[in-house]
């Protein structure tokens, strides 16, 4: 007789991916939310244009520490409580940039905000992909980014809504504050939900809780998967010794590389001078305040309606054939992007330049560059080895926030996006040569790959 026991429950698998992607809309709500805000902070704290990044990327630096200690409190820990903690601190820094009186006290509260979002990009894919069967571990992964760009998507109607609530004064004032208010609930609720969901079976094997992890299992996949899991985990665990050493040695090393610069060239393309600045972005090529907004809201739309077409061919067509068209497209979208720039060509062919790199990046170098970042590393040391993929990642999108502003006032806007256009190309280029296919593989499958491959 078949029952839930020995088949597995795949719709819970997917209720309990959810649950941890959820983390996902936080992160991807709370770093948009500054779009809308941005031009309001600079008139009301009297901002340079340096100053004006620091306003945006102060978070960034948050980011970086928390993707620094996320991977070694995920694994002291657990992947679930980690992220327990990581939705309080959303809720506390969202409070906190609120209400300051001061660009310093704003930069604190942001850089609180920063450190959640860094610990759960790390945590949060994952708690996915160790909870994942194989055969849907891509879709599943997918699921967090999908649940950024809902985020994204979310919050530039929040932040459209509070701009057309009242004048440009009180939204220099008042406004602003309401932006960054509005993550504190659904920050509280991402807490409550992560307390019911399981901790991470892999994580459980690691701290010797077999019986646990053995429940679990069951539950996903069925009493012989189970079984199987429980084997291929334990015997893996054993072979690896999980020192620093050795992630920087041989195959290992390879996959460090992958991993990391497929984080940095993603950052690189300059999709965040789009989701942090979209409405100075649509301004600056002379279009009135509230179009620039509406204007912004098309790009979340793109942005999410994009991502579902990387959840329906991860796990079929690949993340290399993915990256390659993706990688390309944005390439082309950058050269005209920067060319109406420089034509002084605005209105709808500026609008379809940015909406079709943002097609670009969200069906591919988007969620693809999490999903592998999320599989290639040993079980053992994964969350160690994420942090320092994360973490580049962090640190080459506070270059990017940081310098917009900078290169937009310097070197002006076309020049700006012909620059995101020549990384584009070269992680192109990079992911031809270098980036190897992980589709329909188990983890164990892909860290066995690591150990024959040479650097």
């Amino acid at each position: 007789m078949v029952t839930e026991k020995t088949k597995g429950n795949i719709g819970y698998v997917v209720l309990i991916s959810l649950v941890a992607a959820f983390g996902g809309f936080l992160f991807g709500y709370d770093t948009a939310v500054v779009s809308g805000a941005i031009g309001f902070l600079k008139e009301h704290f009297k901002l340079t244009a340096d100053l004006t990044g620091w306003a945006a990327s102060s978070m960034l630096i948050g980011c970086m520490l928390g993707a620094i200690i996320a991977g070694p409190a995920g694994d002291k820990i657990g992947r679930k409580w980690s992220l327990v903690f990581c939705g309080l601190l959303f809720a506390i820094s969202s409070l906190g940039a609120a209400i300051p009186d001061s660009l310093a006290k704003f930069a604190w509260a942001r850089f609180a905000g920063g450190i959640a979002i860094g610990s759960a990009s790390i945590l949060s894919p994952i708690y996915i992909a160790e909870i994942s069967p194989e055969k849907i571990r891509g879709r599943l992964v997918a699921l967090y980014q999908l649940a950024i760009v809902i985020g994204i998507l979310i919050v530039f109607f929040v932040n459209l809504k509070i701009q057309r609530s009242g004048d440009l004064n009180w939204n220099i004032n008042t406004g602003w504050r309401w932006m960054f208010a509005s993550l504190v609930i659904p920050s509280l609720l991402f807490c409550i939900l992560m307390m019911l969901v399981p901790e991470s079976p892999r994580w459980l094997l690691k701290m010797g809780r077999e019986e646990k992890a053995r429940v679990i299992l069951e539950k996903i996949g069925g009493y012989e998967n189970a079984k199987i899991q429980i084997q291929q985990i334990t015997e893996t665990l054993k072979e690896e010794q999980g020192k620093w050493s050795e992630l920087f040695s041989g195959g290992y090393l390879r996959a460090l590389i992958v991993g990391a610069l497929l984080a940095i060239f993603s950052q690189f393309s300059g999709i965040n001078a789009i989701m942090y600045y979209g409405p100075e972005v649509f301004k600056a090529s002379g279009v009135a305040q509230d179009t620039a907004y509406v204007q912004t809201v098309t790009v979340g739309a793109i942005n999410l309606i994009f991502t579902f077409v990387a959840i329906g061919f991860v796990d079929k067509a690949g993340r290399r054939p993915l990256l390659l068209i993706g990688t390309a497209i944005q390439t082309i979208a950058h050269l005209f992007i920067g060319f109406f720039f420089f034509k002084s060509i605005n209105g709808l062919p500026l609008l379809g330049g940015v909406l079709l790199f943002v097609a670009a990046f969200a069906m591919a170098m988007g969620p693809v560059s999490w999903i592998v970042n999320s599989e290639i590393f040993p079980t053992k040391f994964r969350g160690r080895a994420m942090a320092v993929s994360i973490f580049l990642l962090w640190f080459s999108d506070w270059v990017v926030t940081q310098t917009f502003p900078m290169l937009q006032e310097s070197i002006g806007p076309a020049k700006t996006f012909w620059v995101y256009g020549f990384f584009s190309l070269a992680s192109f280029v990079f992911i031809l040569l270098f980036v190897p296919e992980t589709k329909r593989k188990t983890l164990e499958e892909i860290e066995a790959f690591w150990r024959k491959s040479k650097i």
